[in-house]
């Protein structure tokens, strides 16, 4: 699969017609390699190009997300996009205030190099840097990954793992998808800002989005002021 996903990505197939640079405001983190983005258009699923963080349900996944969390979560980031892939995601680099998002997790020790047959040294290197600290998984004694374990646990993984669930996408389909995916529709229902997120981006709830801005539930959700 990932040797498929790969070829696609360079051989063309995916849609390069949407490659552009603009700068947009990250609303959620949907594990170590994917973000939410809004833009005037609507919302926009974003793939870390050439970079593969471990499943949220793998080990280190959610030490992976809240790396990526901690650099992007609520600000703003440059993004520069590299295609369109089969999932309708936007492939892109990303980087905030100079720093290359993508390069960081893996200097980190958050995420795998992922480039086309490790063609980009800089990222190879830096791998070899995190894994020689060791930093991040790195300090596991055998990391698996995260294209490997998807391979040994198909059936763990929602249908939507590793695809685009549109923003458009109706809270039925998305409950077929993904099995965290509850019949709560309301905020009142909600436990945690992250919970109501999940509901918004990842199952379709747009009762959550009361006033359209992307950011669901704004009693949970919205900062505190000092």
């Amino acid at each position: 699969m990932r040797t498929w996903i790969l070829f696609l990505l360079w051989a063309g197939t995916f849609n390069t017609a949407h490659a552009e640079s603009f700068s947009s405001k990250v609303i959620a983190v949907l594990d170590g390699d994917t973000v939410l983005i809004k833009r005037a258009s609507g919302l926009v699923k974003i793939r870390l190009a050439e970079i593969d963080a471990p499943e949220k349900v793998q080990t280190f996944g959610e030490t992976s997300k809240r790396s990526l969390s901690d650099m992007v979560l609520g600000k703003q980031v440059k993004v520069v996009s590299q295609a369109i892939d089969q999932y309708g995601r936007m492939v892109a680099h990303l980087s905030i205030n100079g720093l290359d998002v993508n390069a960081e997790q893996i200097r980190r020790g958050m995420a795998w190099e992922y480039s086309h047959f490790h063609s980009n040294q800089a990222l190879v290197a830096l791998q070899e840097e995190a894994r020689q600290a060791p930093r991040g998984l790195w300090a596991q004694g055998n990391p698996i990954p995260p294209w490997d374990w998807r391979k040994q646990h198909p059936s763990i993984l929602p249908a939507q793992s590793h695809t685009a669930a549109s923003p458009a996408s109706t809270h039925t389909t998305a409950t077929l998808l993904d099995p965290t995916c509850g019949n709560k529709k309301h905020c009142s229902e909600m436990s945690s800002c992250e919970e109501a997120k999940h509901y918004l981006t990842q199952c379709g709830v747009k009762t959550l989005d009361g006033n359209h801005d992307g950011m669901p539930c704004e009693k949970l959700c919205a900062p505190v002021v000092r």
